[in-house]
């Protein structure tokens, strides 16, 4: 067995035995590389060869991490391979040798697969083999076109198989008589010899089921035998298949029988040579194998075609993307999807991404928001995953790249890591801390085991495929969010009761623009997501002071549930006030409110007293627009702010009841205002002493507005 790997710069001198009889061409440096990935049968040195995939290079041009390509050319002579190397090599060419398959079965069309299919020969046709491969393409092809023989063999082993041994069976059965005729309830059949035709045909079903279950090749089994699987047959791997089937070869003599013990002793021995069929075009070799690996990536991961939208995956532009499908987004908690882009990228262990390929993956995610931004212009739902209509933000994105990267310890067994090249993510930008922003685009960078995936796709079953897709699918959105916590602090926030949450984002709509979004299951609750570099400290603890006046702000995780939190926050909180609806606010001077509220707080009834002065004109100018009560002693601290219900009136000193608190007794007219005392409403953002008064009207009530009083919130 011969060993070529694709991409390598081999000296010629060193592959001419190799490649003897082939056209392979040599550069000016006396190179030769061979850009191929498969299998190849060489009738000129009577040996198959195998071109297997660049990703066995490591970083160091080495395989195995400590082995030159050129040195392992020959399997065989190669006295610095490993036992456990050896085997690696014989069963990964199995593998890529399928993959091969798969593809073409998928993919009848393609132009980049060239295949042969083995045919049978005559014995001048005929080359010793002990390749694992080899064995198992001859134990497939001995069971597809040997199905008489079975037959036969079958037929024999259950000849005479029920007749009635009638000797034992009057001597020792019970007999019934009726009507002078006797029936035997328990007959005796004759009794049966070990059949060694039997046990090989179990040995060899079992081995074809092995090889179809872990490799994935097509076989056909119409047999009732009970095969040999799990524990047991792994003794028989280990090698308790070569010692039985030492203990039965001698029990074989057609030659049907010897050639099928000789393929089951093949199977169990690596080292034992068989005589399989050859003949000069035997190959399966793919020219352009990352075309091969994009396909794996794609049926493991991706949507079909035919599922997505027109205008996806072949784009307007001109452009493919190589992998997108449909999935819960990153933002949010409910069920709605989002796209998620990927492309694979085939290099040598170590390369970089490049620049191009970067810039075409913000291309690929940017025709996809504007896909979606075509259906807002016809009013679909899609159009709300991406886009926030309040807020202007726009959903993060997925996007990422694939690598191929091989196993250190050439496990098929760990599937997804992060990439081990320096820069694992990649940003994109117009306007900085916008990460819902149209143009903040991100790209995370992933390695997948090259070996556990060329594995799950040879097998070609739909069930562990499409088990692997959602334990895949479901890793991708985990990672993607494990690094953008990194860059992001993300927090969850809803309005203050009594503020309105929607009036305040359109008021201040520059200041948040890029920084809300709203994914989750309600419209009220926003996701506020802040950059963590430090030169955005101060800009970021501004914004929250900001915010947390009108806003229950907390921290909350990407893609959690924020509404336990923001629930229990709230029912802690003072309620804040709104800026919809009634913003008139009744300002009454009031000292020591904490011994005088005793009077009114109990009702929720105080009636203002009223001059003919220009302050209480205007109260009463705008008495329609009155929606808060404020009571404050001309300075910002320790002020209280109440709601008011329903509308003031007007009225006589004589018309109030006797019950009512009047803040002061010498008015003929007051104003007659119902309150809610259930709650008080957080008054800290107001200020009080920004309503101007002279020293004849400091007790005096006023009238204001909510946006006169805040404090630098709706006035930027």
């Amino acid at each position: 067995m011969r060993i070529l790997i694709e991409g390598y710069h081999y000296q010629a001198s060193d592959v001419k035995d190799a490649l003897k009889g082939l056209d392979f061409l040599e550069n000016v440096s006396h190179e030769v590389v061979v850009n191929y990935v498969g299998y190849l049968y060489n009738p000129h040195i009577r040996d198959c060869v195998f071109f297997l995939p660049k990703v066995l290079i490591d970083r160091n041009g080495m395989v195995f991490s400590h082995l030159a390509p050129a040195t392992i050319i020959h399997v065989e002579k190669a006295e610095e391979l490993t036992e456990e190397e050896r085997k690696f090599i014989y069963e990964f060419a199995v593998w890529i040798y399928r993959s091969l398959c798969v593809f073409n079965k998928y993919n009848p069309k393609n132009d980049i697969v060239y295949h042969k299919q083995m045919a049978q020969a005559g014995i001048s046709h005929r080359h010793m083999t002990n390749t694992y491969l080899e064995v198992l393409l001859a134990l497939v092809e001995f069971n597809r076109k040997n199905q008489s023989f079975f037959m036969t063999v079958l037929k024999n082993i259950h000849s005479g198989h029920n007749k009635i041994n009638w000797t034992r069976t009057i001597a020792h059965s019970t007999t019934i008589v009726q009507n002078n005729v006797p029936f035997y309830l328990n007959p005796v059949n004759k009794k049966r010899q070990i059949n060694f035709d039997e046990e090989l045909l179990v040995i060899f079903f079992s081995i074809l089921r092995y090889i179809n279950d872990k490799y994935g090749f097509p076989v056909s089994m119409n047999v009732g035998f009970d095969l040999i699987t799990g524990a047991k047959f792994n003794n028989y791997l280990n090698g308790f298949g070569k010692v039985r089937l030492r203990q039965i070869e001698y029990k074989y003599f057609s030659d049907k029988s010897l050639e099928l013990w000789g393929l089951c002793y093949a199977f169990f021995d690596k080292s034992h040579n068989i005589s399989v069929a050859s003949e000069l075009q035997e190959y399966l070799i793919a020219q352009n194998y990352n075309i091969v690996f994009e396909a794996m990536i794609d049926e493991l991961v991706g949507d079909k075609k035919e599922m997505l939208p027109r205008g996806l995956k072949d784009q307007e532009d001109g452009k493919r993307v190589d992998h997108i499908y449909a999935d819960v987004g990153l933002t949010n908690t409910n069920d709605k999807t989002i796209y998620y882009i990927g492309d694979s990228k085939y290099y040598k262990l170590g390369n970089s991404i490049s620049d191009e390929s970067v810039y075409k993956q913000y291309t690929y995610a940017r025709n996809v928001i504007q896909w979606n931004m075509n259906l807002f212009l016809d009013n679909k739902e899609e159009e709300k995953c991406y886009r926030s209509r309040l807020t202007e933000g726009y959903n993060i994105v997925p996007n990422f790249f694939i690598s191929a990267r091989m196993d250190n310890e050439l496990s098929y067994a760990q599937d997804i890591y992060t990439t081990e090249n320096e820069q694992k993510s990649f940003i994109s930008r117009h306007f900085e801390n916008r990460l819902f922003d149209r143009d903040t685009l991100l790209i995370s960078h992933y390695d997948v085991n090259f070996l556990y995936v060329v594995s799950l796709y040879a097998q070609d079953c739909d069930s562990s495929k499409n088990l692997w897709k959602q334990k895949v699918r479901k890793r991708f959105r985990e990672e993607i969010q494990e690094m953008l916590k990194t860059r992001f602090e993300f927090y969850a926030m809803t309005a203050r009761q009594g503020v309105n949450g929607e009036e305040y984002i359109k008021v201040n709509f520059q200041m948040v623009l890029g920084k809300l979004y709203q994914p989750y299951h309600r419209d009220d609750y926003f996701s506020l997501a802040l950059d963590k570099d430090l030169k955005y400290k101060n800009e970021n603890e501004t914004l929250l002071t900001e915010l947390r006046q009108y806003f229950f702000v907390e921290k909350v995780a990407i893609g959690d549930d924020p509404d336990t939190i923001l629930t229990e926050v709230g029912q802690r909180s003072k309620p804040s006030l709104s800026l919809s609806g009634k913003c008139g606010v009744l300002m009454v001077m009031m000292e020591n409110y904490n011994i005088k509220s005793l009077n009114f707080m109990p009702t929720g009834k105080i009636a203002i007293g009223i001059k003919y002065t220009k302050e209480s004109m205007e109260i009463i100018e705008h008495l329609s627009e009155l929606g808060y009560l404020l009571f404050h002693h001309r300075n910002d601290t320790d002020q209280h702010l109440f709601s008011i219900g329903g509308t003031c009136s007007v009225v006589s000193a004589d018309e109030i009841e006797q019950n009512v608190y009047k803040n002061v007794n010498t008015s003929e007219m007051y104003i007659l205002v119902n309150f809610i005392t259930e709650y008080e409403i957080d008054s800290n953002s107001l200020c009080s002493t920004k309503k101007g008064y002279t020293s004849k009207t400091r007790y005096d009530a006023q009238y204001s507005t909510l946006h006169d009083l805040i404090n630098n919130a709706f006035n930027q």
